[in-house]
């Protein structure tokens, strides 16, 4: 049983895992689609509806369908309130997540226990928290966090790394931007695939940008023109259902747009109804300020790729399905001089996050395989192998897998390196600007990060200490508190006196591949440590985690 890849998408979500050829395939649920829309309908208290069966009721029931939750992740104050429950993104996006796994067990006749869920690059660490909570929820073993881009070059990278194509092993070197434009969310990376190793170099992002605010701009001007035509009716965004069924309408529109130049949408609210036509550059034009943001966030990824040596860009990976847009490759290529190409924009990601969770599964199994024999100490890394011991591990697992070794060795060989998408620091006492943010670690900062700086205490005796860790908010990494997120507080109490001003205190930041950071903190002269690796703003009490727990599980989804 291997570990599934989820694309947990805003607007629309697919689950993948690996076949009997060693390929990874998105699997098709009851609904017969591959992607199922990230929408969910309370029916009541204890009866939920995922999907389009959801999306299509947010007409006739809007107060009852939270969709975009993905947008919420990490807000730690925000709930959906239905039928007198209230429920936090995680545990709306745990319901999503339990019907993919249904659907998956569905197609393919066994149960979902493991799986590596994507996020955007430019989520930072509260949002990666809660998405593994969102996992935990679901009954799900969180076998990793993978960024979409990074999943979505995995996927491309494969193939490009497997053999098929001399990328690699003392070849040529290939430069990849990955544009993905989702449904919510935007990101920008630079991706460089060589040695069998795909390296992100830099990333760049906003995830409150994406194909739903295209939507918005659509469903605003369909409805300035109904009322226009119909000056005396209600507007219909003034009104829930008519505002979801607008932007219904508007999503239709801008897909329909996609392939034709132009398109009539019927808008009927109160009564009345008007024809409404859009033209595909009505469309563009309206929408233009959106596309140069996303333009604009590419350029910053492209320059903060130039520090790093990258002089050029090989190949322009269009992901997420609002990329599918003429407007998107056009102008990338007036601008930037690329040529996108489209690369099953709504599977990709997902593909990619199968392939990396069968990439874990083996190392995990090889690892556990050669302990067990006494080959590797226990806590040790693969590297640490004796090469004819790990050739014959190899076998062993690959014939587990029913997979040819070439296989398990390919996917033991390719690397992925990644990088951090925010900086992350401490509050001290600065002598020049008072109370500042000091930066361990800094945006595009290549992962794992493991930094250590000492600070010293502010006065003689000083019994306690406070550690505030905050998170970079925006491109530039200000040292104004103001300017930042605080992420996760504590204190260190009870020092013993006889410790003169500036003792050392060291803190240490810590981030893996998966972008979740530990943090300690130690004084070191009274020997006193601190440990914030599990908390953060987005974490919730214990009661309410066992609440919310409960809430999922005992809620029933209701078949379309």
């Amino acid at each position: 049983m291997g570990v599934y890849g989820i694309d947990l998408g805003t607007t629309n979500s697919a689950i993948a895992r690996i076949d009997a050829d060693g390929r990874p395939e998105v699997l098709i649920g009851m609904s017969g689609e591959s992607t199922v829309p990230s929408v969910v309908l309370f029916a009541s208290a204890f009866d939920h509806l995922v999907g389009e069966g959801a999306r299509r009721q947010a007409r006739l029931d809007p107060e009852h369908v939270c969709s975009l939750v993905k947008r919420r992740m990490g807000d730690a104050q925000w709930r959906f309130a239905a039928h007198g429950e209230t429920w936090s993104a995680p545990a709306v996006s745990a319901l999503i997540l339990k019907s993919l796994a249904a659907d998956a067990e569905f197609g393919g006749g066994e149960p979902v226990r493991r799986a590596v869920i994507t996020v955007p690059a430019y989520f930072g660490d509260e949002e990666r928290r809660a998405t593994i909570q969102a996992g935990t929820y679901a009954g799900l073993d969180v076998a990793g966090v993978l960024s979409e881009p990074i999943a979505a070059a995995f996927s491309y990278g494969f193939g490009r790394l497997d053999g098929s194509v001399d990328v690699g092993k003392g070849g040529a070197r290939e430069t990849v931007l990955v544009y993905d434009l989702g449904g919510g969310t935007f990101d920008a990376t630079v991706i460089e695939l060589a040695d069998r190793r795909i390296s992100v170099l830099a990333v760049e992002g906003d995830h409150q940008l994406g194909g739903a605010d295209w939507d918005e701009r659509i469903a605003l001007y369909l409805s300035q023109q109904f009322c226009a035509a119909n000056p005396d009716a209600e507007d219909p965004l003034d009104d829930s259902a008519g505002s979801q069924m607008l932007v219904l309408a508007a999503e239709r529109a801008k897909r329909e747009l996609s392939e034709a130049d132009s398109t009539e949408v019927v808008v009927a609210h109160d009564g009345v109804r008007a024809v409404v036509t859009l033209t595909r550059d009505q469309l563009e034009s309206m929408t233009a300020s959106l596309l140069r943001r996303t333009i604009d966030l590419t350029r910053d990824c492209l320059e903060a790729a130039a520090k790093r040596g990258i002089t050029h860009v090989d190949r322009l990976l269009l992901v997420g399905g609002s990329s599918r847009m003429p407007m998107v490759a056009r102008e990338l290529k007036n601008e930037l001089g690329l040529v996108g190409e489209l690369r099953d924009p709504d599977l990709s990601v997902a593909r990619g996050a199968a392939l990396y969770g069968e990439k874990l599964e083996m190392e995990r199994l090889i690892v556990a395989d050669l302990v067990t024999r006494g080959r590797l100490r226990d806590g040790a890394t693969l590297n640490e192998a004796a090469p004819a011991d790990l050739e014959q591990s190899v076998s062993r697992v690959a014939a587990s897998f029913g997979q040819p070794v070439s296989l398990v060795r390919r996917m033991l060989e390719i690397q992925v390196d990644t990088v951090v998408s925010r900086g992350f620091g401490v509050l001290a006492l600065d002598s020049h600007y008072g109370l500042a943010a000091a930066w361990l670690v800094h945006r595009n900062q290549t992962l794992p990060v493991r930094v250590r700086r000492s600070f010293g205490t502010v006065r003689e005796d000083q019994d306690q200490i406070e550690l505030t860790i905050v998170e970079q908010q925006g491109q530039a990494a200000s040292v104004r508190p103001e300017d930042t997120k605080v992420l996760v507080e504590g204190r260190i109490r009870g020092i013993p006196p006889g410790y003169p001003a500036g003792s050392e205190v060291r803190v240490t930041f810590e981030m893996g591949f998966d972008g979740v950071l530990h943090v300690t903190a130690h004084h070191v002269d009274a020997d006193m440590p601190l440990t914030l690796s599990a908390q953060t703003g987005a974490t919730l009490s214990q009661s309410e985690v066992a609440r919310e727990l409960d809430q999922v599980q005992r809620t029933r989804r209701r078949d379309s």
